[in-house]
């Protein structure tokens, strides 16, 4: 019989392509992936991954298994799901992956409160700019700025997050529109809602500068550094910004809590996302 646990590492290699990239999924070093992976074509008798310079390519014995080893991995995830969403008990862990800036500027400004109205919950949270898989058991609650199309998902809208545009009080331009120049996201970005808007303001002038996340916008715009669309809930809050005035309309995205629907059951998820949805619902600046 097989080392089960090896099956979670050819896995993680299918999905990321790389032993690299199914090292860092894993947080181990690529030498321990390549073991594993190795150890498991030994015991199965039968190459399962051709080791390019760059890449991976799965043989087509590795195709079967991989197809069983998801199973594997989706029968597991269920199992915890299942076992978490019958426990009544208002205490452990509770995981939920938001956006860089929701983490920094929503979640951790209200981290105390929530600690002490449920000192027996443990919040952890997931500062991440892709969108987790609740079904793999990444998080326990999501926030997107999209509605989920997953079957599996339960998703409740409990905001809306504007936008509109700012300026440093220091930035030289701030009153000769003609002469703004803007602070953008790269090409990799280019799809985002808020920058097709942002680069729609700007229309023929400059962008100066292009930074990666909502953060680095904040920053570089406080500096002087020009012109950037920022979430009305930060830069109307940020004594060193002046909201900008200009023809176009104002942009939204709109903010969902999302759980997976096997977690429906669980007292402390819904105890969690019943809290901020409240808190989502009834902050001036986000709530609907």
């Amino acid at each position: 019989m097989f080392d089960w646990e090896s099956m979670r590492y050819l896995l993680a290699v299918a999905n990321a392509g790389t032993l690299s990239g199914a090292a860092r999924e894993l947080r181990v070093d690529h030498a321990t992936v390549g073991r594993r992976v190795a150890a498991l074509e030994a015991e199965l008798g039968t190459p399962l991954i051709e080791r390019l310079p760059r890449s991976t390519r799965i043989t087509a014995a590795g195709r079967l298994i991989i197809e069983h080893a998801r199973q594997m991995e989706s029968a597991a995830f269920n199992v915890a799901r299942e076992v978490t969403s019958r426990q009544g008990s208002l205490a452990g862990r509770v995981t939920v992956s938001a956006s860089p800036v929701m983490a920094t500027h929503f979640f951790a400004p209200r981290m105390l409160k929530f600690r002490q109205q449920y000192p027996d919950i443990q919040l952890s949270i997931s500062s991440q700019a892709h969108q987790v898989s609740l079904s793999r058991g990444e998080a326990d609650i999501a926030v997107r700025q999209v509605r989920p199309t997953e079957s599996s998902s339960v998703a409740r809208r409990v905001g809306k997050m504007w936008f509109d545009i700012y300026a440093g009080h220091t930035y030289q331009d701030l009153w000769t529109p003609a002469q703004w120049v803007f602070i953008a996201y790269g090409k990799e970005l280019s799809d985002m809602p808020q920058q097709r808007w942002l680069l729609n303001i700007a229309d023929s002038r400059k962008v100066a500068c292009e930074l990666g996340d909502i953060s680095g916008h904040l920053a570089a715009a406080r500096s002087g550094a020009g012109v950037a669309g920022l979430p009305c809930f930060l830069g109307d809050a940020d004594p060193g910004l002046v909201k900008l005035d200009h023809e176009h309309e104002r942009f939204s995205r709109e903010i969902w809590l999302v759980i997976h629907r096997d977690m429906k059951r669980s007292a402390i998820v819904r105890t969690v996302m019943d809290y901020f949805a409240e808190c989502f619902e009834t902050d001036p600046k986000l709530g609907l």
